[in-house]
């Protein structure tokens, strides 16, 4: 296999313990300023910081042009991952951090596997196989497993 399959699946991976860190992290951040939607709020202005900083040392910010052919749709990731942000932050005390990540891998894998049947946003088009769906069938097995 190419070298940057072996990246990507690294750099996946650790995005994967960043998230996992991240949530109990964030709820913590919750408690201590006593609201989920202002701990969601401070950990993306945080994450918004280091963005905006990077972007400044690389020289990489786009166009005006680039940015105003953006497609509409674009836009909503944003909104996505606030409210990703905000569930996770919210859950976690709930629900402990493996129920609630194996709730978001089955939610992610379910929405994934639709996704790419139809070829959305883009993306090539891979079918829905049995060892795809037994995929998430197993994780669904996990939720199930780790709450009793």
């Amino acid at each position: 296999m190419a070298a940057t399959f072996w990246i990507a699946l690294l750099c996946i991976g650790i995005g994967g313990i960043a998230l996992a860190v991240q949530a109990p992290i964030n709820a913590a951040l919750g408690h201590s300023v006593g609201d989920s939607l202002s701990a969601a709020m401070i950990s993306f202005g945080i994450g918004f910081l280091l963005l905006l900083a990077l972007v400044g040392v690389r020289g990489s910010l786009p166009s005006i042009g680039a940015i105003k052919a953006v497609p509409w749709w674009c836009w909503t990731g944003g909104i996505f991952g606030a409210f990703y942000v905000w569930a996770v932050l919210w859950s976690v005390p709930k629900l402990g951090v493996v129920t609630t990540f194996a709730a978001l891998i089955l939610g992610q894998l379910t929405t994934a596997l639709i996704l790419d049947s139809i070829g959305a946003f883009g993306l090539p088009v891979k079918e829905i196989t049995m060892q795809r769906a037994g995929a998430v069938a197993l994780i669904s097995s996990g939720l199930i497993l780790s709450r009793f």
